[in-house]
């Protein structure tokens, strides 16, 4: 019988994606989703879809009852929101899965985590290995959450019996990513800003590449143990977002602003949403502005040791396939 994998976010861009790898490599696949359209979602992907969230102990325990595998995928991405949001999405649910994994025998779990886990104050970091340690800032709920949820993670690995691993990619992009949408109505309602001159050095990871790290984790991944992936060359910020924009026909916008300045902007416009409880997201966050402020490139050596990871899909192949998608 085909090995039976469990996938949280089955219903998203990178758990989507994954979803059709592995089926095509020949597992079954389970997808925990929590509404009506998930349901559908999953199942247009070729998974069996499992109705159930992370909060709910009792749906995780039939999801995860059978598999051999859990990968967790879902995960609160954005760079705005109360902390106790983050912390029950990110850090509480991942507990629960690993609660639900372990009664069920499982043994091998993976996670996707961030490269931003190892984030800290405004600092260049270039070719990031795993030997930093991860941190936590106020001001950054997604990455410390991230950072909380990966220490519960592999704090969990029995070598054996429960043997857990992270991959953590960069910036994930590919067809079909969320976070061109959302720069596409930034830079149309004008409210887009380069920061600095732009010329920031930056690694990516396409969806592919972060979904054959995955399968790769699964099938080498060492207990215990993290990995940086990326494309494997980098580049700047200018040339991701602008080569991201073209594939749309969207002009790149020139306005930029001085570090030190969008950090105030930044600080004063979180204030603002906070006291006055304002909708939506502020413009700005220092969470945005950590994550593309500085120089932030990743070192893929280990996974290129240790699991035999290479690139599957290039910069240019990247964006040939989202040409006007």
């Amino acid at each position: 019988m085909a090995p039976i994998c469990l996938i949280t976010g089955g219903s998203g861009f990178v758990g989507g994606r994954l979803i059709e790898r592995l089926i095509a490599q020949g597992w079954k696949v389970r997808a925990l989703a929590r509404s009506d359209e998930a349901m559908r979602t999953v199942a247009e992907r070729g998974a069996q879809a499992v109705r159930g969230s992370l909060d709910d102990m009792a749906s995780l325990t039939i999801a995860a009852r059978g598999c051999s595998v859990v990968v967790h995928v879902a995960a609160l991405f954005k760079l705005w929101g109360d902390h106790d949001e983050f912390e029950r999405s990110n850090v509480l649910g991942t507990a629960n899965l690993l609660r639900a994994a372990e009664a069920a025998s499982i043994k091998r779990f993976v996670q996707v985590g961030a490269a931003a886990v190892v984030m800290g104050d405004l600092a260049p970091m270039l070719q990031a290995n795993e030997s930093l340690p991860r941190k936590e800032r106020a001001w950054a709920p997604y990455s410390a959450s991230k950072a909380r949820s990966e220490a519960l993670v592999l704090g969990a690995n029995r070598p054996g019996v429960f043997e857990t691993v992270v991959i953590r990619p960069p910036m994930i992009w590919g067809v079909g990513m969320p976070t061109l949408d959302h720069m596409i109505e930034t830079v149309r309602a004008g409210q887009f800003r380069w920061v600095g001159d732009g010329s920031q050095a930056m690694s990516t990871a396409h969806v592919d590449n972060v979904c054959h790290a995955v399968e790769l984790a699964i099938e080498k991944g060492r207990g215990g143990e993290a990995y940086f992936v990326s494309d494997g060359n980098d580049s700047t910020l200018k040339q991701v977002v602008a080569g991201l924009l073209q594939t749309r026909g969207i002009e790149s916008p020139r306005a930029s602003a001085p570090l030190p300045v969008a950090w105030l902007m930044a600080s004063v416009m979180e204030w603002m949403w906070r006291t006055f409880s304002r909708p939506g997201e502020p413009p700005i966050t220092r969470q945005m502005l950590r994550l593309i402020g500085k120089p932030f490139t990743l070192d893929i050596g280990k996974a290129q040791r240790e699991l035999g990871y290479r690139p599957i899909v290039s910069w240019e192949q990247g964006l040939k396939a989202m040409q006007g998608r």
